[in-house]
């Protein structure tokens, strides 16, 4: 199939038929979503059942969507950016009293292209960025988180080390942006840079600064793992986090950021699950071509397995780069990345999840979740319980040893030779 070719589902026979509708916008087959592709094409009851079995039910109903005020949606068609809002409950319980907090997401793609200067880049992602914060504001999101790399462009493919120059410290330009919004909307935000340490030789680190909602500092986690696959060459830039797996209590709950590639590792999600984290982050940059097909899955099943909630955050639109930079795969050099889907979206530790923002176009996704399906979830299903932490604390101890031998068992007639 053309790559450029979309699918038309006609709901009266059920054949998939080809159209040549062209989706170079990004999105899928000209909608925003998949889900809104199976909502425009199902008859409703299909679609009510097909919804339940992609997206979960949470407290055994289908999710439901949440209002916002008509300020952040004037915002939204002014600055046309998607606007999104659900709400996850728990069951009543009769000792504590429900622990709700609104909760936001920001996907965008870059202000100006990549060859302007980058105090104008800079400048410019700021000023896009501030009325979809302000909306979040007014929609009274308690805790923002934007996605990796939000001052630049993800210029990691390159290999140019002139991007560096984006690198600031902590409590630099970026940071004093967002604590003005933080104090003025009273919010939780969590700031994904390129940190420049200048107590430790200028040191470049994959950073999240979370800024706490009266606008002070209340730490820093550095990205984990990195990857080295494809065009993404970011230990060029900056070497694995050394912050272990902090998790952050503030004034809304306890959260932690998974910073990116750190989805692919369940370990990396368990330990902020043994930290107590109630609410996991994940801000990234990812290409359909790549990865599409785990993103609706990694997050979810670790909301499921550690009985927290995960924001997942992706980027959106192709960034081109004024000089073509070459893969180790053999094709020929490219001045692209790809494309970035969007389709950020939240999970729940009851398996719920939201339909995801829009492949292609700016978004704001906010979720009320009440805190207290974290326990509720982890004494339904005893996962805390149950796990044999012992166990694989032994197995790690021993493959880290250098005479590291696999459990094996061989089957002795595997090699015994017939008769």
């Amino acid at each position: 199939m053309d790559p450029n070719q979309n699918l038309t589902i006609d709901t009266e026979n059920g054949q998939v038929e080809e159209s040549t509708k062209p989706c170079s916008d990004g999105s899928v087959c000209g909608y925003d979503s998949l889900h809104q592709l199976l909502s425009a094409n199902l008859k409703p009851h299909l679609f009510q059942e097909v919804n339940r079995i992609l997206l979960g039910l949470n407290c055994a109903k289908a999710l439901e969507t949440n209002s916002v005020p008509e300020s952040a949606k004037a915002l939204s068609s002014e600055h046309d950016f998607d606007l999104q809002a659900f709400c996850f409950h728990a069951d009543k319980e009769l000792l504590r009293e429900p622990r709700i907090v609104r909760v936001g997401l920001i996907q965008n793609s870059i202000a100006v292209p990549t060859t302007a200067h980058f105090l104008d880049q800079k400048r410019a992602i700021f000023g896009k960025l501030k009325p979809i914060i302000d909306a979040a504001g007014v929609s009274g999101v308690n805790i923002l988180c934007l996605q990796e790399a939000w001052t630049m462009p993800f210029a990691f493919c390159t290999r140019e080390k002139r991007w560096c120059e984006f690198a600031e410290p902590v409590d630099g330009e970026s940071t004093q942006f967002l604590q003005d919004l933080a104090r003025k909307h009273n919010m939780v935000i969590i700031s994904p840079i390129l940190e420049r340490d200048v107590n430790h030789g200028e040191t470049l680190w994959n950073t999240a600064v979370i800024i706490g909602n009266h606008g002070n500092i209340i730490g820093k986690h550095r990205k984990n793992h990195i990857p080295r696959v494809g065009d993404f060459n970011e230990s060029t830039y900056y070497m694995e986090g050394n912050t272990g797996h902090p998790v952050f209590e503030t004034a809304y709950g306890k959260i932690a950021v998974n910073i990116c590639y750190g989805r692919h590792h369940p370990l990396n999600w368990l330990a902020f699950g043994l930290n107590g984290a109630e609410i996991v982050f994940n801000p990234s940059a990812t290409v359909g071509e790549l990865s599409e097909p785990m993103w609706p899955i990694e997050a979810r099943n670790a909301a499921i397995a550690n009985s927290y909630f995960v924001g997942s955050i992706n980027r959106v639109g192709t960034e081109v780069f004024p000089n073509p930079f070459t893969s180790g795969d053999g094709k020929p050099q490219h001045a692209d990345f790809g494309h970035f889907y969007g389709s950020s979206y939240f999970s729940a530790p009851d398996a719920a999840c939201t339909p995801s923002l829009s492949r292609h176009r700016d978004g704001l996704l906010i979720s009320d979740m009440d805190l207290n399906l974290c326990r509720q979830i982890k004494d339904k299903w005893g996962f805390r319980m149950t796990a044999r932490y012992e166990l694989y604390a032994d197995l790690l101890d021993r493959y880290l040893k250098p005479d590291f031998e696999p459990q094996v068992i061989a089957d002795p007639m595997l090699h015994k030779k017939s008769a």
